[in-house]
């Protein structure tokens, strides 16, 4: 299972990147996208979002 982010969401505060211990999320343009290679569905991007954008596949 991986992660995924609402781009229709997503506020483009980058806290999903910096919580992410495996650096998967970076950005694209003014949001976020995750590298589902690099993901370890940790769920740390999820519970840091505030809203509430990301969400497992």
């Amino acid at each position: 299972m991986a992660y995924k982010i609402n781009q229709d969401q997503c506020v483009g505060c980058g806290l999903c990147a910096s919580n992410c211990p495996v650096e998967a999320i970076a950005a694209d343009g003014d949001k976020y996208k995750i590298d589902s290679d690099k993901c370890v569905d940790c769920g740390a991007c999820a519970g840091n979002c505030p809203s509430e954008a990301i969400a497992p596949e």
